[in-house]
């Protein structure tokens, strides 16, 4: 027990690359390569890269133009979400052969609370062996595991010896683990986060644990309890298996910056048919409308609307994106387009989702 929380055997699962090792599974000529899932040399952005490229610095989130300057013999693929879903939800089946507290945090990593298993096996790294080995026979791919007495420390465990490797922080180490560790890798500090705290000489879980909670929540206001409580090993969040999807968006990152309004528009209508396709069949629909711009000099821009019904259909979405395009005139040409969807309900189980069918109608009454 650490100050009277129950003790849970938490596995954090974190496919090596994930993106890219796909890539590099299905076309053998990649493999051994700088690969670039996502973005091009001229635009985009990156969306993982392999342990090759990242030799070079190339990073996720980082510009096409940027990770070329770094690995000139990069090589970008474009992104098939559909292969990542396929072979995420083989993953996800292994997990649940182990345990119905299986919580996904995106197609490539997932909290498992194996305290009480199907397996009855009483060793939680036992059983992230055994499901790394699975994943690799049976999808050609590896993972890497954190096992601890919280999602917190299994998180950062499973990074510790990646790729294709695996940590235990069992209770007894629980303290000096999280002590010893930089304060960059406590999850919430990033580069502004991480510069604050060197301000006040926290530079290790160490120094973190030394100030009082009154100074932390003076200095980092409601973070500040999050850290004291955390680097003491106290974290009540239990692994839970629905995770509500917040949002579902489609943008695109153009070639040439446009400035059209009416290209804008017909750029717009592809995006919100993908935003269709995404919302039928994760049988969703949402009430916010989201409209998100890029312009050339990188600054962003979005317009939200939100409507008394759910709604699904392109037209209806672009209905509304149109009205949001016209709201105010553009600062500038513009790079990128987004359109995204939230305060979502299923269309199952709703009763105010607009079909469709019924798209015209409908919005002639919101119109009013």
């Amino acid at each position: 027990m650490i100050d009277g929380l129950p003790i849970r055997k938490i596995i954090h699962v974190d496919m090596d690359a994930f993106y890219a090792s796909v890539e590099q599974l299905d076309n053998p000529h990649l493999v051994g390569k700088p690969v670039a899932v996502g973005g091009s040399e001229v635009r985009g952005v990156v969306s993982a890269a392999s342990y090759e490229a990242r030799k070079f610095g190339v990073r996720s989130a980082m510009s096409g133009a940027l990770a070329i300057r770094l690995c000139p013999e990069l090589v970008f693929v474009k992104p098939r979400f559909d292969r990542y879903k396929d072979i995420s939800q083989q993953i996800r089946s292994i997990f649940h052969e182990y345990s119905d507290l299986v919580e996904p945090l995106s197609l490539d990593e997932a909290y498992l609370d194996v305290t009480e298993n199907k397996k009855g096996n009483p060793s939680a790294s036992l059983i992230a062996s055994e499901i790394r080995k699975t994943i690799k026979e049976k999808t050609g791919l590896t993972a890497s595991a954190g096992i601890s007495i919280n999602k917190f420390i299994a998180k950062i465990a499973s990074d510790v010896n990646k790729p294709n490797g695996q940590k235990t922080v069992p209770p007894e180490e629980v303290l000096g683990f999280l002590e010893s560790l930089d304060i960059k890798k406590f999850y919430g500090v990033g580069k502004v986060m991480k510069e604050k705290m060197y301000l006040h000489g926290i530079f290790t879980g160490k120094d973190l644990k030394q100030k009082s909670l009154e100074f932390l929540e003076e200095h980092f206001g409601k973070s500040g309890a999050f850290f004291y409580h955390i680097v003491r090993g106290i974290q009540e969040s239990e692994v839970k298996p629905i995770r509500r999807q917040k949002s579902l968006a489609a943008e695109r990152t153009f070639n040439e910056n446009i400035t059209s309004e009416i290209f804008m528009m017909e750029r717009l209508s592809e995006i919100a048919n993908e935003v269709e396709r995404r919302l039928k069949k994760s049988k969703i629909a949402g009430k916010t409308v989201t409209l998100k711009i890029k312009y050339s000099d990188f600054t962003l821009q979005t317009r939200s609307r939100t409507l008394p019904v759910y709604i699904s259909s392109s037209e209806l979405i672009m209905e509304n994106v149109k009205d949001l395009l016209f709201q105010s005139e553009m600062k500038n040409s513009v790079r990128l387009l987004g359109i995204s969807i939230s305060n979502l309900n299923n269309t199952e189980k709703s009763k105010d989702v607009v079909p469709s069918d019924k798209a015209i109608d409908v919005q002639l009454k919101l119109d009013f």
